[in-house]
């Protein structure tokens, strides 16, 4: 549940919040199991990476933004008045906020420390793709890497110890790259901005439903507003968990957009071995995986989506991350794994075996800068 939650606890609205998300699960897996495979049949390769792009950053402002006029309308019609510019002002501000202080607690976090060689590939990699190049940070963890920073604390790309030692250079400037692009693409601050539509949703909700279940003790007429209104509530609390899983899917597509960032630095094929390493990597390493999925900057890593895709041809006898001789195998192997499409809809990064796909498809002219 968003941050701040706890302004407006209490049992009777927690537990409605509870039942709206829950039918909002359930109405997505239908979706998600049903008529998502269809509609991603029928349109795949008909829109290109961008205008996927423009249609879902326009959904979730367009959409979101008519969801939020209309519980308003709606609940003004009961007589109840929200008081939205100081909510949504609260929303901003909190993010605002997180947004500034976020690299310090990051630092923080993760004490990384300089290394001349990772610098190094920051810059060969940044020079390539015409970029300011930000500062490198080796950092403790499983393998991963990760973009962060703002205009006051200055621009970082971080890397695990574990992901530098494991992968050879041409897939480590692969990775850089990747994290170039989400820092050339203004990742974070475009899905904070657009993360915004379901956090003011979801607190309209929850103030909803607070003053229905709260004034469900008066007269016939009294109860059935106040059971108008906990309508309208649970209503705007699905509405705001479908608005966050579109966000999701926003997300997603930017991870696509950083790939091809990756693949525009370093080429096609590093790409595809440094995200197939990491992927069979986390295969064999439960208690990795464990870690990444419960950081709470897993959104911010390049590698976070770890159960989406099945992959039972390694099951048993693989005892580690493959060399060069056969990585290449393996990423042919990776790009015909199921993909769960449940679990892709509900998560912030694409299956490795779409990335995988997706990067056959990249040309390099395309995505240039």
């Amino acid at each position: 549940m968003p941050l701040g939650f706890w302004l407006f606890y209490d049992p009777l609205t927690m537990l409605a919040v509870t039942v709206a998300y829950l039918a909002g699960f359930v109405v997505l897996q239908v979706l998600a199991s049903r008529v998502a495979p269809v509609v991603a049949a029928r349109v795949s390769g008909r829109l290109g990476l961008y205008t996927a792009m423009l249609l879902t950053a326009g959904l979730i402002v367009v959409g979101g933004g008519l969801a939020i006029y209309g519980v308003y309308y709606a609940a003004a019609s009961a007589g109840f008045r929200f008081p939205l510019a100081w909510m949504a002002g609260f929303v901003a501000a909190a993010n605002f906020v997180t947004y500034l202080l976020s690299p310090w607690m990051i630092r923080l976090a993760y004490r990384g420390r300089e290394d001349p060689r990772l610098q190094r590939l920051v810059d060969e990699a940044a020079a390539r793709a015409g970029m300011k190049p930000p500062r490198a940070l080796l950092v403790e963890g499983p393998p991963n890497a990760f973009a962060f920073g703002n205009f006051l604390a200055g621009r970082y790309v971080a890397v695990t110890r574990s992901l530098y030692e494991m992968l050879p250079e041409d897939e480590l400037a692969a990775v850089i790259g990747h994290e170039l692009g989400h820092h050339r693409h203004r990742d974070v601050v475009v899905i904070m901005l657009l993360g915004l539509v379901p956090s003011i949703l979801y607190y309209m909700g929850v103030s909803l439903l607070r003053a229905g279940l709260w004034g469900a003790a008066g007269d016939r007429e009294e109860r059935g507003g106040a059971a108008y209104l906990a309508a309208l509530g649970l209503v705007a609390v699905v509405l705001s968990f479908i608005m966050q899983v579109v966000v999701m899917a926003f997300s997603r597509l930017r991870e696509y957009y950083a790939d091809a960032h990756g693949a525009y630095v370093a080429g096609k094929r590093p790409m595809q071995r440094a995200l197939a390493r990491i992927h069979l990597y986390y295969a064999r390493a439960p208690q990795a995986l464990n870690r990444v999925e419960s950081s709470s900057l897993k959104a911010l890593f390049i590698y976070a989506l770890v159960e989406a895709a099945a992959s039972p041809f390694y099951s048993g006898g693989w005892g580690g991350v493959p060399g060069s001789s056969d990585i290449d195998l393996w990423v042919e192997r990776l790009k015909h794994a199921e993909v769960d499409p449940v679990q892709e809809l509900l998560s912030d990064h694409p299956p490795i075996p779409k990335r995988l796909r997706f990067l056959d498809r990249v040309e390099a002219e395309v995505h240039r800068p």
